[in-house]
């Protein structure tokens, strides 16, 4: 048996804990289910979480975006998290999170994070002197002195890669991690994506579907999948994510043009209404692309004003067809059937759900998801 790296004096010592990351929607999609797990293992600590935005700059024209990131919103509507630090993406609201995370006087602090985990580890340690001080450490070489005195700072490190072998899902990896840093195994049957949309929201998506005329005639009473059938008669609704982070990891507009004729195009789904994805900084110039393209029952859509805007429009919705970014993992949280467009690389992170998710690959394996042609999608595409 291996002994768990946090040691159960500390545990039970602690009265909060402070988990550091690099998080992405993706990523919470599925550490969400460890941080309840942990809340559930440990009713008596609060959890505090430092999301670091790598994106950090000091261009003010790149802020009005990141402020905004819809992570932010999901993160601080969940009951098991007390505390979160969201300003980090400029370098003096960075350096004034640390200055507020060190009045906390942690007793616990644990990176998660896997990129730069020597930065991280520093990092770690610069907001809790005195707190045992947990992080990530990757192989470095004996020259890399930087590195070996960064991890110097841990009282326990972990292995991010350890746990990774074939044929293991990013859910599974996160769950080793908790169970190797304090001793709880979180089951399988806990580690599925899970959303609650409030109320608001629910609301706001029937209403958006009904202003642009995709109203449902039942809509969707249940996130059960055996319960989202609808009608014969009404039309279908489908959503396309074209985008990812990396404009590497996109599908160009062009093929999301030409997806949309094709769907048309198949028995049953001709007068399926198409609701396209856009990240807000994306939204002019997706505007100027489809405003030529004369395409009726097609909206563009993004979600600027709250993150729940987005699952509350994808759980109305009979079909789901993404990039591998997070709007997949959150079709598998809605339980809306899901196309997902994925390279060879990573296949860890397919959705979950296998019953309800089809996962399309690019042919080649340094292909990017841009190679993924219509026609390989079409092939799969449901039956109405």
């Amino acid at each position: 048996m291996v002994t768990q790296l946090v040691p159960s004096d500390v545990l039970k010592k602690a009265d909060k804990i402070l988990f550091i990351a690099h998080l992405a929607l993706g990523d919470f999609t599925y550490l969400q289910n460890c941080f309840r797990s942990f809340s559930e293992a440990y009713p008596h600590i609060k959890i505090h979480i430092w999301i670091d935005e790598v994106r950090r700059t000091n261009r003010p024209e790149s802020w009005v975006y990141l402020k905004k990131y819809a992570l932010y919103d999901w993160v601080a509507a969940c009951p098991f998290v007390a505390k979160l630090y969201n300003q980090t993406y400029s370098p003096p609201l960075f350096q004034q999170s640390i200055k507020e995370a060190q009045l906390e006087a942690y007793p616990l602090v644990v990176s998660l994070s896997t990129l730069r985990p020597p930065l991280y580890a520093s990092l770690a340690r610069e907001i809790s002197p005195q707190g045992f001080v947990v992080g990530m450490k990757k192989s470095a070489s004996l020259f890399a002195v930087h590195k070996h005195l960064a991890y110097r700072k841990l009282d326990a490190a972990l292995d991010p890669d350890a746990a990774s072998r074939p044929g293991l899902h990013i859910s599974d990896i996160y769950a080793s991690w908790f169970e190797r840093l304090f001793g709880f195994v979180t089951l399988p049957s806990a580690r599925l994506p899970f959303v609650q949309i409030p109320d608001r929201w629910t609301d706001y998506a029937k209403q958006q579907l009904r202003e642009w005329g995709f109203a449902r005639e039942s809509g969707a009473t249940s996130t059960a999948p055996e319960l989202k059938q609808q009608s014969k008669q009404q039309s279908k609704l489908v959503f396309i994510n074209p985008y990812a982070k990396t404009k590497k990891r996109c599908w160009p507009l062009e093929r999301v043009m030409e997806l949309a004729t094709a769907i048309r195009e198949r028995d049953g789904w001709h007068d399926t209404a198409i609701v396209v994805n856009v990240v807000p900084e994306e939204m002019d110039a997706a505007k100027t692309f489809f405003d030529h393209q004369k395409l009726d029952r097609f909206q563009l859509f993004s979600a600027q004003e709250n993150f729940f805007q987005l699952p509350a429009i994808l759980h109305e919705c009979d079909l789901i067809i993404s990039v591998e970014t997070a709007v997949m993992h959150l079709a598998n949280a809605v339980h809306v059937p899901v196309i997902a467009l994925m390279r060879q690389k990573n296949p860890e992170w397919a959705p979950i759900d296998k019953a309800n998710s089809i996962v399309v690959t690019a042919l080649n394996r340094r292909d990017w998801v841009k190679a993924i042609t219509v026609n390989q999608v079409i092939a799969v595409f449901p039956d109405a």
